[in-house]
């Protein structure tokens, strides 16, 4: 059985691919066959050794793959054998708030990911794929869509059809945001630095695009577009280059959900602003299986194509995460082991 394997701070050259052990089920377990596995820019973080958490060994990286279950342990009752499978970021977060003992470990990052041909896992970590997502589209749920599920429906302020979401570029989290906002009957806007992928987001539904570098003071025309009025929910995956226009460009009541730091960590926010107009931010650290039960099932029951730019052999996983470096993606990229 062939898996990757990297010490975080090897950057991607260090991504290496070796012949790994078969173990034993335990209690409680199942091995699952992995057909695709998707990138975040999460783990550009822990190949270049500038994620959240330190390891001293190599890890299998990458959070999202989906598959089909081979084999199960004594006791398992949640799936069987043959049953469609896509992994939980956090295996022990099933559902409700979290706690620092259900988000303490993350597949790829602080313990083995699924970034191999076959993977273990405690069935409690596995939800099963409707019928409507393949493989491939699956797989790009349990980070980039879990995370815009819990910014836009979980952790806003009850947001309803007609409302304002601004997404700030084109990666995963934003378009699957764009997608899952546009079926949700919620107004849209979404950012980029290129005019052609704000034409294909147009053409995925996107209500307003705006241009960021021949717009750079881009907050004002969120207002200008809302007629004063913002955005209720801002996904906002820049960091600290961004944050300040993003709560600009928030409406009164609305919430700016931190989702990732591109532009890297830190800057200012004057509390004044956040107090005048009574805005939340607020910190989304991916989420539950009970948010990607129901992010999958919401995709499928609302007919969401997940958009996946490039698709990957399992042979291409170093282009693949060049690819992803290169930030010419367009959605999500993807990494199979049957393409």
């Amino acid at each position: 059985m062939r898996a990757y394997q990297i010490l975080p701070g090897d950057n991607i050259d260090g991504l290496q691919c070796v012949d790994a052990t078969q173990r034993e089920l335990a209690n409680g377990e199942v091995r699952i066959r992995v057909h695709a596995v998707s990138l975040n820019y999460r783990d550009l973080m822990v190949a270049s050794g500038n994620y959240l958490v330190n390891v001293d060994n190599p890890i299998v990286p990458c959070s999202d793959g989906a598959g089909e279950v081979l084999a199960v342990g004594h006791g398992v009752t949640r799936v069987q054998v043959g049953d469609r499978v896509a992994a939980s970021f956090f295996p022990y977060w099933q559902d409700g708030r979290t706690s620092p003992s259900k988000i303490r470990h993350a597949l790829g990052g602080d313990i083995d990911g699924m970034l191999a041909e076959e993977v273990v896992l405690h069935e409690d970590a596995l939800a099963k794929i409707p019928p409507q997502l393949s493989h491939v589209e699956a797989c790009t749920m349990p980070c980039a869509g879990v995370t815009a599920w819990n910014a836009i429906f979980e952790s806003s302020n009850g947001i309803r059809p007609g409302d304002t979401v601004l997404l700030l570029g084109t990666g995963g989290v934003s378009v699957l945001g764009l997608q899952l906002a546009q079926a949700a009957g919620l107004r849209t806007i979404i950012t980029s630095s290129s005019d052609e992928k704000l034409e294909r987001a147009q053409a995925l539904g996107a209500h307003h695009t705006i241009n960021y570098r021949s717009m750079p003071e881009w907050q004002d025309e969120v207002l200008r577009v809302t007629h004063g009025m913002g955005a209720d929910v801002v996904l906002e995956v820049g960091g600290q280059g961004t944050v300040g226009r993003s709560v600009a460009a928030a409406a009164m009541g609305g919430s700016v959900a931190i989702i990732g730091g591109v532009s890297g960590f830190g800057g200012e926010i004057n509390p004044v602003t956040l107090l005048g107009g009574a805005k939340r931010l607020v910190g989304i650290f991916v989420g539950s299986r009970l948010m990607l039960e129901q992010v999958m099932r919401f995709a499928a029951t609302s007919g969401i194509k997940p958009v996946v730019d490039r698709v990957f052999h399992f042979d291409q996983a170093k282009e693949a995460y060049r690819y992803m470096e290169s930030g010419a993606h367009f959605g999500k990229v993807v990494i199979s082991m049957t393409a």
